[in-house]
């Protein structure tokens, strides 16, 4: 259940009975042809579809991250790596003294890894508490069907082409596109190196196919939510 959906004195009726909560974390950047929000939609909508049948309230998805080698492409903000871990802490440490104890960081950006590290450390200096940190998108079950579909799947290619992430009006190139790993190339290189954004691949397949990938993150992200706790 999505925290924009209740009001205060209904989940403080919730904190009586549980204390999960679901933080997506994403970021705003370039993603070719797709929405400039395609992790932060996706990290928030995965969550929201987890935790629905388990009646855990899922926050408003957290719409900014670490993406400094896209500061070529317009509408692609990044925080420092100081100021989002700072973030994590803040709102962790805010949700503990509201009662919350265990927490599962649903990640749709690669570029957030280093929250990991941050909310590893913060919960170890919080007694009670738990934390949990999903890359949903290359999480195992997820992998796993995309090597079934495609191996070549990457940033801003079919993977990442939802109904709810392509834009009206927008045409999709047909073709392939080759492969590319941007290494440590500032800024300009990276968008030299990448052209229209895509790191390669198809940038669309079936519904069916994604389809496929999509439940297999909902699944995943379920699962965690509901089980393994201590």
């Amino acid at each position: 259940m999505r925290v924009a959906d209740l009001n205060w004195m209904q989940l403080e009726a919730y904190l009586e009975r549980d204390d999960r909560i679901v933080l997506p974390l994403g970021s705003t950047e370039q993603h070719a042809y797709l929405s400039l929000a395609t992790d932060s939609i996706l990290a928030e909508r995965v969550a929201v579809e987890a935790a629905e049948p388990l009646g855990v309230p899922v926050l408003p998805v957290f719409p900014y991250g670490l993406t400094p080698y896209f500061a070529g492409y317009p509408g692609s903000p990044s925080l420092r790596l100081s100021t989002y871990a700072a973030v994590i802490y803040d709102l962790l440490g805010s949700l503990f003294g509201q009662g919350f104890r265990r927490f599962l960081l649903v990640n749709g950006h690669g570029g957030n890894a280093p929250a990991a590290a941050a909310a590893r450390e913060w919960a170890a200096a919080n007694a009670g508490s738990q934390v949990r940190f999903h890359n949903w998108w290359s999480s195992p079950r997820v992998a796993a069907v995309v090597r079934e579909i495609d191996t070549d799947a990457s940033h801003a290619s079919w993977m990442e082409n939802f109904p709810w992430t392509r834009l009206a009006g927008v045409v999709l190139p047909a073709e392939r596109k080759p492969l590319v790993a941007p290494g440590l190339e500032d800024p300009s290189g990276v968008r030299e190196l990448l052209g229209d954004g895509s790191y390669g691949g198809l940038y669309q397949r079936s519904d069916d196919d994604t389809a496929r990938v999509w439940r297999a993150g909902v699944e995943e992200v379920r699962d965690l939510i509901a089980d393994g706790w201590l």
